[in-house]
């Protein structure tokens, strides 16, 4: 009886070849498949930080970065430049003014044919600027002030 059962616990290729050892029958394969490369990868960039980066009423010196922008949604208003990115900087020392004022397309550009023909009748739209008001420079022309 122990002859058979140590028959059956042989695998068949032990069976047919009897003169392999009992150590290569017993090598086992995976039974689970491989862990693979998962096809969510990136989209864990921070984010770019857009919007103004000074408030209405601080100081600021020239070249300072006032507002970071993808699409137009400020507009550089007195003493306030534009970078290549839209980003709006301050040229003068100052202090930051936000102001809205009305805003009327050409007739026969794309915005008001986009734009104008969808709003209802009679309603305004508005941009906002942003403006530096420069500090006035007192005692700093001394030679002007004696002649």
């Amino acid at each position: 009886m122990a002859a058979l059962a140590s028959l059956m616990l042989r695998s068949r290729a032990g069976l047919l070849s009897p003169g392999r050892s009992a150590l290569l029958d017993s090598v086992r394969f995976a039974s689970k498949k491989s862990g693979g490369s998962s096809k969510n990868v990136g989209g864990k960039s921070a984010g770019r930080r857009y919007g103004f980066k000074k408030q209405d009423g601080n100081f600021v010196h020239a070249g300072n970065i006032l507002a970071t922008q993808r699409l137009m949604r400020y507009q550089p208003g007195a003493h306030v430049g534009m970078g290549t990115n839209k980003t709006l900087y301050a040229l003068e020392d100052g202090y930051v003014r936000f102001t809205k004022e009305v805003y009327i397309p050409a007739p026969r550009s794309p915005e008001s044919t986009q734009i104008i023909t969808k709003l209802p009748k009679g309603a305004v739209l508005y941009k906002t600027f942003i403006n530096v008001l420069p500090v006035k420079q007192e005692g700093k022309f001394k030679l002007v002030d004696m002649v």
